[in-house]
C-alpha cells in the first residue's frame, strides 16, 4: 500500500514562491537578453549550449518586435539550464566592473611600475619567463625611464605593459575550463 503524499516527510523540499520562481526567470532572460549584442568570439569564450547559442545568433537577425520578443523569452527558457556566473563575469569584465579582470591589470601595472624602479624585477620576470625576449624588455624599460624623464608621450611604457601582459595571462572566467586557444575558421 502506498503511502499518502501528505504523510511523506518534507524536510528535504525547499517550497519558492510562484513569484520568486518568476522573478528568477525573469533575471535569466534578462540576463540572456544582454548576450544578444555581443560578437561570436566572445558568445564562443562562454561555451554555452549549441541550442542556446543558435538561438542568440538568431536573435541577432530578428528585425519584427513581435517576434524579437518571442525570441528573447525563448533565450531565457534555454538560460534556465546554464550556469549564469561565467556570464556575469564576462559581461562585468566587458563592463570594466569584473574584480577578477581589475585585480589582474592592477598585478600587471605593479610589476611594469616595479621593472621601472628595480632591475631585480626585470631579472625575477626573465628568470620566471625565459621565452621573453631580454634585449627587447630591457630596451622597453631603458625607453620608458627616458619617456618620464624627459617627459615625453608615454609609448614605451604602454609597450612594457603589452610584452607583460603577453606572458602572464588573464584569468580564466569562472566555471570555464582553461582550454588552447583555437584557430578561427575564416568566413
Amino acid at each position: 500500500m502506498a503511502t499518502p503524499k501528505h504523510d511523506l516527510p518534507d524536510d528535504d523540499i525547499e517550497y519558492v514562491s510562484k513569484t520568486e520562481m518568476k522573478r528568477e526567470m525573469t533575471a535569466l532572460q534578462q540576463l540572456g537578453e544582454k548576450l544578444i549584442p555581443l560578437d561570436k568570439k566572445q558568445l564562443a569564450t562562454l561555451k554555452l549550449p549549441e541550442r542556446l547559442f543558435d538561438a542568440i545568433l538568431a536573435a541577432k537577425k530578428i528585425t519584427a518586435n513581435g517576434a524579437t520578443a518571442r525570441q528573447k523569452q525563448f533565450i531565457g527558457k534555454l538560460m534556465r539550464d546554464v550556469d549564469p556566473e561565467p556570464i556575469n563575469e564576462l559581461l562585468n569584465k566587458l563592463a570594466g566592473l569584473s574584480d577578477r579582470h581589475s585585480a589582474w591589470l592592477h598585478r600587471l601595472e605593479r610589476l611594469r611600475e616595479g621593472m621601472l624602479a628595480d632591475p631585480k624585477v626585470v631579472e625575477n620576470f626573465v628568470n620566471e619567463h625565459p621565452t621573453v625576449e631580454i634585449q627587447q624588455l630591457r630596451q622597453l624599460v631603458r625607453n620608458a625611464l627616458k619617456e618620464r624623464e624627459l617627459q615625453k608621450p608615454a609609448k614605451a611604457f604602454r609597450e612594457l605593459f603589452k610584452l607583460i601582459k603577453q606572458y602572464i595571462p588573464e584569468p580564466a572566467l569562472p566555471g570555464l575550463e582553461v582550454s588552447a586557444p583555437e584557430e578561427e575558421d575564416e568566413e
